[in-house]
């Protein structure tokens, strides 16, 4: 067997690099060397799938021009090998070698992913942690917390970083972005030395304090070994505590949009020394109407910088802020971005069933899980959220979480859940994105949200970072105007469609994400429930973008519900018989 000096070959590495990205002078010069398949597969795969593959010889070129080749047409890879300079002869080995290859590796092997790279020259991926170059300390962190090998956002996204390049990185959530940018971010700091009492050097922004709070979790836990301070800002809390913070200094930053704007108004903060900037789902904070917060706190850090931008979908006022914002970044796609999908690792049940028989069915399935796994159960409204807490918390231990709870209220229920003191958690859609807890064996939408879009960003809680899980929806004639757009997402993830869906679906004439498109202009908050990162009130929060410092950018207030059928109920007189004098007012007394 040929031993390879990793230095000299390191561009070996397993990568999904475009063709245009491989340098021609390095494959020409690689010789005509077989080596036995089954190194190969030791440079690939983890150890456990070698015996899958028995010992078959392949040249060195194939190992860097195979992820490249898969995309191409039979002839059109022939074509290729040709213009490189490859004799034919060589190149028809070469197509042999990797027919061989295709039929060998598990299927979709170079494909499962749907990993794209766009940007100009863009480093390879590091496929294991042993090749990161992270100090070891950080190495140990990384490695006593479970992990075996970066995830594919991970893998692709740090070499970019360590570059000093911006990024834009879509991938879904679960998919290991936030060390994606944390552990470049730590290597970036041990370059930089700044005064932390003077200010960060790196800011994150995040549109929930929940998800904030998890990004400051984590930033502590693997900071920890390289002495790394981090405090976190976010609306619901008393400022008091986070001004001390940021007194005593703090190299990272993370915070939502509408506190940070506070505190700088306050002229409690600098953010001159700020280097390294994060946006943290960013489609959601547009979506929540942040847009103009972000670009008020961007005007505050200096323009050199290096900018990373993570989002779960790619919509045009994303596309527009990037451009903006962003100086010749790298794209990373991990899967389609063009289309809403849902993560095949979990099993979706979609059962029709009648309001008053919602609750049995619940406590059925609640038995029938594993005695202490962890279940989140979303509703509609907060009452709901409220009143079925009530009903099942004697028999299965649960707890609720909406916008109107107050910060303290928020953290113990999530703290209670997490350390499975209280194993169901009963949310309205406050917690259905940037949620990040381990070990959710199922989801349960006891009423369907206000889109498919929502749905699969609550079932999404559960199968993250490689897990799998399960959902159960529970789907009425009130929802069957979401029937086409629901089996979409079913089908695209290969889940059955029970046959009373397509019922309600051809009732409905079809419709859905084809009758209007997914990536139109946003029409307004986040629905049902906000309390988003605001102060823990439903309305008026700078935190929440839903109060009357939210605009669409036309000069308008951000009307609350993206649903039609919101606007077409008739509102109730005041107390005092006269008209309310707002939409807001209206919705809140109907309620």
């Amino acid at each position: 067997m040929i031993e390879l000096d990793t230095c000299t070959f390191g561009i070996l590495r397993p990568t999904l690099l475009s063709m245009r990205d491989l340098p021609s002078c390095s494959l020409l010069a690689l010789p005509f060397t077989l080596v036995p398949y089954q190194m190969v597969v030791a440079m690939s795969l983890p150890r456990m799938m070698m015996m899958m593959f028995s010992t078959v010889t392949v040249d060195l070129r194939l190992l860097i021009l195979a992820p490249g080749l898969l995309r191409l047409p039979g002839v059109e890879r022939m074509v290729l090998l040709m213009d490189l300079g490859i004799p034919l002869q060589e190149v028809l080995l070469l197509l042999h070698q990797l027919q061989q290859m295709m039929m060998m590796f598990p299927r979709g092997l170079f494909r499962r992913h749907e990993i794209t790279v766009s940007g100009g020259q863009v480093p390879p991926p590091l496929m294991s942690f042993e090749t990161t170059g992270f100090p070891p300390e950080l190495l140990r962190e990384v490695l006593t917390a479970g992990f075996s090998a970066p995830t594919p956002i991970q893998a692709q996204s740090w070499p970019i970083a360590m570059q000093g390049r911006d990024i834009v990185a879509i991938a879904k959530t679960g998919s290991g972005k936030t060390l994606g940018y944390l552990i470049p971010g730590f290597m970036h700091l041990q370059h930089i030395r700044n005064d932390s009492r003077m200010g960060p050097t790196i800011l994150v922004l995040s549109p929930t304090r929940e998800l904030a709070t998890q990004i400051q979790d984590e930033a502590v836990k693997f900071g920890r070994s390289s002495r790394i301070s981090c405090t976190c800002l976010y609306g619901g809390a008393p400022k008091g505590p986070q001004l001390r913070d940021l007194e005593r200094g703090a190299d990272i930053v993370v915070a939502t949009p509408g506190r940070l704007n506070d505190i700088l108004e306050m002229r409690r903060i600098s953010l001159r020394q700020v280097s390294y900037f994060v946006l943290d789902e960013a489609d959601r904070m547009l979506d929540m109407g942040f847009e103009p917060q972000i670009r008020k706190i961007v005007k505050e850090i200096p323009t050199k910088r290096q900018t990373l931008m993570y989002t779960a979908t790619w919509p045009k006022g994303v596309r527009k802020i990037a451009a903006d914002l962003l100086v010749n970044p790298a794209q990373v796609n991990i899967g389609n971005v063009d289309e809403l999908v849902a993560n095949k690792s979990i099993t979706q049940h979609i059962e029709v069933v009648a309001p008053m028989e919602k609750q049995r069915r619940l406590e059925q399935i609640l038995r029938s899980q594993e005695p202490g796994s962890k279940v989140i159960i979303f509703c509609s409204t907060k009452r709901m959220c409220d009143q079925l807490t009530r009903n099942i918390t004697r028999q299965f231990g649960a707890a609720a979480i909406h916008g109107d709870k107050s910060q303290p209220e928020r953290d113990s229920v999530l703290n209670q859940f997490r350390s499975g003191r209280t194993p169901v958690l009963v949310a309205t859609d406050v917690a259905a994105r940037g949620l990040d807890v381990k070990d959710i064996r199922a989801v349960i939408n006891y009423d369907f949200p206000i889109g498919v879009e929502d749905y699969v960003h609550r079932i999404g809680r559960t199968g993250r970072a490689g897990a799998t899980g399960q959902a159960f929806t529970f789907f009425g004639d009130q929802d069957s105007k979401h029937a086409s757009d629901l089996i979409k997402i079913l089908e695209g993830a290969d889940q059955k469609v029970p046959p009373q869906i397509r019922e309600m679906a051809a009732r409905c004439g079809g419709g859905g994400m084809n009758k209007f498109s997914r990536w139109g202009p946003p029409s307004g908050g986040r629905g049902r429930d906000s309390g988003y990162g605001g102060r823990g009130s439903s309305f008026g929060s700078r935190d929440s973008g839903m109060g009357s410092r939210s605009s669409n950018g036309w000069g308008r207030e951000r009307e609350r519900s993206r649903s039609p059928e919101r606007f077409n109920r008739v509102p109730p007189p005041s107390s005092n018989g006269s008209p309310p004098r707002s939409f807001h007012e209206a919705m809140l007394k109907h309620r």
